[in-house]
């Protein structure tokens, strides 16, 4: 199969974009969201596809266990915005979904969310990530994922991130504008990386608050099972291997799922500037990341 060109970087609506995002822009704008879906909006990287997992587990693991085996995640929570030749585009793939509630999938900063998810009150789950891991974790999927921009080396990469030359933008942008959204949207429930790491059952009973869920202890069990993440690397439906525009040679789609990885990457000057550059643009004090835990 010739797979399509790694993507170049421009700039779209203000934001760093590539064509693979914003092609069938018109039907994401669009998009007809329906009160009972669910959206799950990340920065790359930020462990997206372990949320949509757990919460495709939670609503749909005991009603329709053969969707486990048979049908990859990515078909399961489509990506609302990818429009590539490969797949069906986001849009097609969501509004051909058959359960209830539709679990969508996006990375778009919270201005360009397509605006019937507002009308309809939609509940949506943010996860977060500290920038370090994040930026790691992006470097090695960049270099995995064909139709990404091309990475470089680690020092240029670095650079690009802290200017927001990213697809989708400036990681500080995003976590600050879905956070400032917190303040006045109650069905947004904010989530972080490292506190998912930390006590994975908690953060899923804090889910399952949220939502209105309230599984059995047993089900519960299953599911943190199932969402540990040498469980999800080694499942065929959760770990992408299924993707042809992935190169697995260079790295694995779910690399380490570790916090604090980045101190194998930065140097000590890096993360000096790092911090350094850090304060100048995360001026709201009740947003706090944590780099270790």
């Amino acid at each position: 199969m010739d797979l399509p060109p790694r993507g170049e970087l421009f700039d779209f609506h203000g934001v760093s974009m590539t064509h693979y995002f914003t092609d069938n822009w018109e039907n994401v704008q669009n998009f007809q969201a329906r009160p009972d879906d669910i959206l799950i909006a990340t920065y790359p990287k930020a462990g997206t596809t372990w949320v949509s997992y757990i919460l495709d587990l939670l609503y749909f693991g005991q009603t329709a266990p053969e969707r486990q085996t048979s049908i990859p995640i990515y078909e399961r929570v489509p990506f609302l915005e990818l429009a590539t030749a490969h797949f069906d585009f986001g849009t097609e793939l969501a509004n051909n979904l058959p359960t209830s509630p539709r679990l969508i999938k996006t990375h778009l900063p919270v201005q360009f969310v397509p605006k019937s998810f507002w009308e309809q009150n939609c509940r949506m789950v943010y996860v977060a990530r500290n920038p370090k891991d994040n930026m790691v974790s992006y470097f090695y999927f960049d270099h995995m994922t064909l139709i990404e921009p091309e990475p470089g080396d680690w020092n240029n990469y670095f650079q690009r991130f802290i200017d927001g030359k990213m697809v989708f933008g400036s990681w500080y942008d995003h976590v600050n504008g879905w956070w400032k959204k917190k303040q006045t949207y109650s069905k947004l429930h904010y989530m972080f990386y490292e506190d998912l790491i930390e006590n994975t059952g908690r953060e899923i009973d804090k889910l399952c608050c949220f939502l209105g869920l309230s599984p059995s202890a047993e089900e519960k069990k299953q599911i943190l099972a199932c969402v540990q993440f040498d469980s999800m690397k080694n499942n065929n439906m959760t770990n992408y291997s299924t993707v042809p525009s992935m190169d697995f040679k260079q790295s694995s789609f779910m690399r380490k799922g570790k916090v604090g990885d980045w101190k194998k990457h930065f140097t000590v000057a890096q993360n000096e500037e790092f911090d350094e550059d850090y304060k100048k643009k995360m001026k709201d004090p009740t947003l706090q990341f944590r780099t270790e835990i």
